[in-house]
């Protein structure tokens, strides 16, 4: 209790404290009787007349790695949106037991950790101040950032490898650099879920696989809950547990990713043709395939001689 306007005494919302994380064993993927973190009931976001998801039941459980799939416009970025608390929905969403709608802003953002596709970066802060936003839920409402909150955000953008810019402004960094340092922010949190829109859309292949790889290395370490929207098809189903492909809004097809990469079954809702190969390692690649060159250039041209166009 504190005290209010006139002595009053006052509640002060006390901090959210996650259930101790189901972390399984080394290569061991959650199983079925894990507890939910995440839990997403008859889901649905309508924006006007259009219903951008649709009656979505889904769960997460304690530090699973579940991938959201589809085409564009399948309702990726809405459903983790709505997640987050930020769309209004119809259904429930519950995190660690929690209804998101139900807990204040700041207790929300002690849960769930939120990666959008286009953050607002003030241009003139730093990457370390930046990074250190990330730990507001957890400073007092009238506090500063502590010496471990710094040491926390200077560890994250060490292995990050952006120590060099600790210093620089936003506006000066690349696309790329930029979306390494939401990430960094992001993962300040310190928050048991974390909600990844497109994460690595930005960053050439290697940055691609490493930011990935520090992800589900803190996934690990903390047994964070990770539900993720992949453009990469590839790099979705050697992160992810589990995949979730969305066609219009609604579940097509969800299962471990050696289910859902299907040729017939991307084929289907991406609209064009793929390949799907198991490489040497054991793991998925997922590669777009050319129409035969007589559905690209007409009857004519593949005929060889004589074929110019009058």
């Amino acid at each position: 209790m504190a005290s209010g306007p006139g002595g009053r005494q006052t509640a002060v919302p006390s901090p959210i404290r996650p259930s101790p994380a189901f972390i399984p064993a080394a290569g061991e993927l959650p199983g079925p009787l894990a507890p939910p973190m995440i839990e997403i009931d008859h889901l649905t976001v309508r924006f006007d007349a259009t219903t951008a998801v649709h009656d979505i039941t889904e769960s997460v459980a304690h530090s699973e790695w579940v991938g959201l799939i589809g085409a564009n416009g399948a309702g990726k970025t809405t459903l983790l949106r709505a997640v987050a608390h930020l769309e209004h929905h119809d259904g429930t969403v519950q995190v660690d037991g929690h209804l998101t709608r139900d807990l204040p802003r700041r207790q929300r953002a002690q849960l769930v950790a939120y990666v959008p596709q286009s953050p607002q970066l003030p241009a003139d802060m730093t990457v370390l101040d930046y990074t250190l936003l990330g730990r507001t839920p957890h400073v007092g409402f009238f506090g500063a950032e502590s010496e471990e909150d710094r040491r926390i955000c200077v560890e994250l953008l060490g292995r990050l490898e952006l120590t060099p810019m600790a210093g620089r402004r936003l506006s000066t960094l690349s696309g790329g650099e930029l979306q390494r340092i939401v990430l960094a922010r992001a993962l300040a949190q310190n928050a048991p879920v974390l909600l990844l829109d497109e994460p690595t859309s930005a960053l050439d292949l290697g940055r691609r696989v490493d930011a990935l790889e520090l992800v589900d290395e803190l996934r690990r370490e903390r047994g964070l809950t990770v539900l993720s929207a992949l453009h990469d098809l590839t790099l979705a189903g050697q992160f992810a547990d589990r995949l979730v492909l969305l066609s219009r809004g609604a579940v097509a097809a969800s299962g471990p990713p050696g289910k859902v990469l299907d040729e017939t079954l991307l084929s289907e809702h991406f609209g064009g043709r793929v390949s799907v190969f198991t490489t040497t390692d054991g793991e998925l690649a997922v590669v777009p395939r050319r129409a035969p060159r007589s559905d690209r250039w007409g009857d004519d041209r593949s005929q060889g001689s004589g074929g110019a166009v009058t």
